[in-house]
């Protein structure tokens, strides 16, 4: 098991989102995060005074996969989230030791769903 962890630039979320659907990637945590990647320092007028906005708005999300699905999930984030510019933000790929699924009682593979790709 692998939790599949990505910064995406937030216009690119809903892409991403469809893109893991068309996967059978479920189960998906989304959050609004702030950073600083390469991206060039974006300078604003703030009433009267210049200020170096040096964070950036993104979106971080959070995927539990079976290892079956984490090269399915890193492809769909990837093509959807490309924009070939600066920012487009990063995937890191981590194991899981453990995943506890607290309605059932269901423990590490059982609790990741699915745990195979379902074909057509």
């Amino acid at each position: 098991m692998k939790l599949v962890t990505a910064i995406v630039r937030a216009e690119r979320v809903n892409p991403v989102l469809e893109a893991l659907f068309r996967a059978q990637v479920r189960g998906v945590t989304i959050s609004r995060v702030q950073g600083h990647g390469g991206e060039t320092e974006h300078v604003e007028n703030y009433r009267g005074t210049t200020v170096k906005m040096a964070l950036s708005e993104k979106v971080r999300l959070e995927i539990a996969v079976s290892n079956p699905f984490v090269d399915p999930t890193v492809a769909a984030i990837m093509s959807a989230a490309r924009t070939g510019e600066v920012g487009d933000g990063k995937i890191w790929v981590t194991p899981i030791e453990q995943v506890h699924r607290i309605r059932t009682a269901e423990k590490d593979q059982d609790a990741v769903t699915p745990v195979m790709p379902i074909t057509d």
